[in-house]
């Protein structure tokens, strides 16, 4: 890729950057609950008597997440965490960049997110592990496009208007979907897009796309919204992962493996018992259990990071660094640490 496309991917991360870190200082001014934080979560469920250190968790209210989202309301987390003596607190946000934020600024100590946004915090100095996988799905981010449009493939998006979330993994997912068809980010006309304002963006018709994930993939398509144009089979994994920062995981490593225990806990009821599951965490996400579950046949859920799970995050690496996203290379073998495991 030329100078010239560097620099503008490039002008657009800055940009959705500085936003970032606006919203966040209005967060940290703001004597009332901010709009950054999705929704006001019960802080008792993760208080533990006798409990030696509090890790706090920045939380994003998506069914990506589901295994860490079963852990919280099931108990495992304050369970597990309790036989390391410990505590958590839970704030929920938006986005995998307002969580980098929250952690940027020492109001959170572990922070899940997916692939992209997570190598972005590390090149920008932040000094974080990744310490475990959430979970990964090929369809479970996609190009969507509205039911009755005539676009029928990614090569008629050439000239259209996409909307996307800017440094999110859905940006990785558009530029891969372009160049099989020898298209670049630069033939589209990019919007730099919260997931709530490209769904409003698509039933106004205001973009011809947009790229999202779960849960507006199976509401827009359940309501007659939208449409799949494409996925992510065959082209990107799609990993969410858990990272923490660097000197508490150290400080602590029996509370990151607790944690780690955890939410694999949370993961193998979603397999055992999706219903029991569901039932749990539907109503975090805005969707139904029946949805829920079908959302779920779209993702695989486990905290190991497995040799596939790392050489796809080294290629999310690639593609940022090369194509000007990154402030400075991630060594992704130094940052994800796999002796967390349990």
């Amino acid at each position: 890729m030329n100078a010239s496309t560097r620099s503008s991917l490039a002008g657009r991360v800055i940009k959705a950057a500085a936003t970032a870190v606006a919203l966040v200082m209005t967060l940290a001014a703001c004597s009332s609950p901010s709009a950054l934080i999705a929704n006001a979560s019960d802080k008792s469920k993760g208080s533990n008597s006798g409990s030696t250190t509090t890790v706090r968790i920045a939380a994003q209210p998506y069914p990506l997440y589901s295994d860490i989202w079963v852990a919280y309301e099931e108990g495992y987390l304050k369970e597990e965490l309790a036989k390391a003596k410990a505590s958590f607190t839970w704030d929920s946000f938006k986005s995998g960049p307002l969580v980098n934020e929250a952690v940027a600024a020492g109001n959170a100590d572990v922070g899940y997110m997916a692939d992209l946004p997570a190598i972005i915090a590390k090149s920008t100095g932040q000094d974080i592990s990744i310490v475990s996988n959430v979970a990964y799905g090929e369809k479970a981010l996609a190009v969507l496009v509205p039911k009755d449009s005539p676009i029928k493939s990614v090569a008629d998006l050439k000239g259209k208007k996409v909307g996307y979330a800017v440094g999110s993994y859905a940006e990785h997912l558009l530029a891969l979907l372009l160049s099989k068809d020898g298209l670049t980010l630069n033939d589209v006309t990019s919007a730099n897009l919260s997931a709530d304002d490209q769904v409003a963006a698509l039933q106004n018709k205001s973009v011809d796309a947009i790229v999202i994930w779960e849960q507006y993939i199976t509401k827009l398509e359940d309501d007659g919204t939208a449409r799949v144009l494409a996925d992510g089979t065959g082209i990107k994994r799609g990993n969410m992962i858990t990272y923490f920062t660097t000197d508490y995981a150290k400080q602590h490593p029996e509370v990151v493996k607790a944690y780690n225990r955890a939410v694999q806990r949370g993961a193998d009821l979603i397999n055992k018992d999706p219903d029991k599951a569901a039932a749990a965490v539907s109503k975090d996400f805005g969707v139904s259990t029946d949805q829920l579950k079908t959302i779920w046949t779209r993702l695989t859920f486990t905290t190991k990071l497995e040799s596939a799970d790392i050489d796809a995050i080294k290629q999310v690496e690639d593609f940022a660094w090369k194509n000007g996203i990154l402030k400075s290379e991630v060594d992704v073998d130094k940052l994800i640490d796999t002796s967390y495991q349990n």
